[in-house]
C-alpha cells in the first residue's frame, strides 16, 4: 500500500504566469437516473471511478433523502481544500498544529432576494484547539488568501457551459 503523505509546501511557492497554469483537472459525469433529474435521483461518476455515488434530493427539499447533494459534495471539497491548504500553511511557517484539527464547512441552499432565484452561502468554522488566538487567526487569514475556494467564494470561478 502507498504511504499517504501532505503534497509538498513548494506548492506554495508563487507562479508568475501570463495564463492560467492547470495543474489537476477533475472529471465527474452527472446523469439524471430514475426520475431524470440530477439533483433528484441522479448519479456522479469520475472519470477515474474513485467517486461514485447516488445524488438524492435532500429531505429539507421535499426528496427522500437517501444520497449525497450538491451542497454536501461543496461542503466536503470546501472543507478539504481549506484543511489541506491550511496544513500547507502552517508547515511553511514551521507551526505544529494539533492532532484534532477540523473545519466545520454548512453550505445553504437558499432563495436571493436580490433576484428571488437561488444561492449558496459557505459559513467555515476553523477548530484549532491549542493553538493561540492571534496564530491561529494569522494562520486563518493566510489560508483564505491561498485556497482556491475561499478565492473562488470570494472572487467567483471562471466558468464556460457549452452544448455538445
Amino acid at each position: 500500500m502507498t504511504q499517504l503523505s501532505a503534497p509538498p509546501v513548494s506548492l506554495l511557492d508563487m507562479y508568475d504566469g501570463d495564463a492560467v497554469l492547470p495543474l489537476y483537472t477533475a472529471e465527474v459525469t452527472v446523469t439524471g437516473g430514475e426520475a431524470k433529474h440530477g439533483r433528484s435521483s441522479g448519479r456522479a461518476v469520475s472519470d477515474d471511478g474513485a467517486l461514485d455515488l447516488a445524488l438524492r434530493l435532500p429531505k429539507a427539499l421535499g426528496g427522500p433523502g437517501g444520497g449525497a447533494n450538491p451542497e454536501q459534495l461543496f461542503a466536503a471539497g470546501y472543507g478539504a481544500c481549506f484543511h489541506g491548504a491550511l496544513t500547507l500553511v502552517a508547515m511553511k511557517r514551521r507551526i505544529k498544529l494539533p492532532a484534532d484539527l477540523s473545519i466545520k464547512v454548512a453550505v445553504t441552499f437558499g432563495r436571493d432576494p436580490s433576484d428571488g432565484l437561488f444561492l449558496l452561502e459557505a459559513d467555515l468554522e476553523v477548530a484549532l484547539p491549542g493553538v493561540l488566538p492571534a496564530q491561529a487567526s494569522a494562520l486563518i487569514e493566510e489560508t483564505e488568501r491561498i485556497c482556491p475556494y475561499a478565492k473562488m467564494t470570494r472572487q467567483g470561478i471562471g466558468a464556460k457551459v457549452r452544448c455538445i
